[in-house]
């Protein structure tokens, strides 16, 4: 079974680099003008959404004649007093600079650390691939965020990445396979990007 794993695409937040997590912007105009549905958007049936009002945005433009499923634990993290602030803006807030400094595991003050958006999004994920593997489906999407994309690849694909080098680009994305012999402890095999911007 294919599995792709896309980000949504770019809001006003991103543009200016800041933490968006759970600032429910929408698509900018510029970010929705860049999406380009993939050659086998035709072909999707339903897209499994985080609920933020970015990813139904770009699962909307990119499957647009896809059922959305909405799925809770797909939201981004909750960043917490660093919410909507860019690097610029944080760079003299003694916590922020911790914060980055201890690898941005801990939880930002009133936020979410990484432990808990790792297990939240994975225990979301889960039992989707469980499902569309028992069900015989040929694929599964998945809009989300580029901290969502983050941990389900750490978690999950093979050969095993790191944290980090699972940042994804704004309407990009990952393709992946289910194998349902080898799932869920073989993980998922790791194919490669891919890309729904001009």
């Amino acid at each position: 079974m294919d599995i792709f794993l896309i980000r949504h695409g770019m809001t006003p937040g991103n543009r200016e680099h800041c933490y968006i997590g759970r600032t429910d912007e929408p698509l900018s105009e510029e970010g929705r003008a860049a999406l380009l549905p993939p050659a086998w958007a035709d072909q999707v049936e339903s897209v499994c959404v985080s609920p933020m009002l970015r990813a139904r945005q770009t699962a909307a433009i990119l499957f647009p004649h896809a059922r959305q499923i909405p799925v809770e634990g797909l939201h981004e993290m909750d960043f917490g007093q660093f919410e909507g602030k860019n690097f610029a803006q944080l760079e003299h807030d003694p916590a922020y600079r911790a914060w980055v400094e201890g690898g941005c595991v801990a939880a930002p003050p009133g936020g979410e650390d990484m432990e808990t958006l790792n297990r939240r999004c994975c225990a979301a994920f889960a039992p989707l691939v469980t499902q569309a593997l028992a069900e015989g489906q040929p694929r599964l999407v998945v809009v989300a965020h580029g901290g969502t994309l983050m941990a389900l690849l750490a978690e999950y694909a093979r050969p095993r990445q790191d944290y980090f080098s699972g940042m994804t680009k704004n309407g990009c994305g990952w393709h992946l396979t289910a194998d349902s012999a080898a799932w869920p402890d073989g993980g998922l095999a790791l194919t490669g990007p891919v890309c729904c911007v001009r």
